[in-house]
């Protein structure tokens, strides 16, 4: 096998053609396959603003009472307040997580938990308007 071989010769090329063109930036350790051109740091910030502008779009046509995660639960609360037998018999605790998937998503599209001030997860809406639905129902189910 000669992949262990390989790796020491690429770091050697790499580090004899950093010599020559006079790099001093380069800190051992760091692999200078993952440094980026200021090119390719402007695509990128490009691109991640295109998709970004894209998502804001994405629920524009949509009634608010169907796009909003807290207003959603509220009418699955509502259902299992008023016709309990009906709600249990949909299996509605197994669809909630498809039905509310895309609409996380959506809101997790611009999250970065490696940013410095980056949001909890815990603390986002979508996050406390699950957390009050399932306390709610648990203690609908204790009763």
């Amino acid at each position: 096998d000669n992949s262990s071989e390989f790796i020491p010769k690429c770091r050697t090329c790499r580090r004899q053609a950093r010599e020559q063109s006079g790099e001093g930036d380069h800190h051992e350790g760091l692999s200078s396959d993952e440094e980026l051109t200021p090119t390719e740091v402007d695509e990128f910030q490009k691109s991640r603003d295109n998709v970004l502008e894209d998502s804001r779009k994405i629920f524009e046509d949509v009634h608010a009472d169907f796009c909003d995660i807290r207003k959603i639960l509220l009418k699955f609360q509502e259902w299992k307040e008023k016709l309990p037998d009906s709600y249990c018999d949909a299996y509605i605790s197994f669809c909630l997580p498809k039905l509310l998937n895309p609409l996380i998503r959506v809101q997790l599209i611009s999250w970065n938990p490696l940013e410095q001030n980056f949001t909890e997860l815990e603390e986002m809406p979508w996050f406390r308007a699950i957390e009050e639905f399932s306390d709610a129902e648990n203690v609908s189910e204790s009763k």
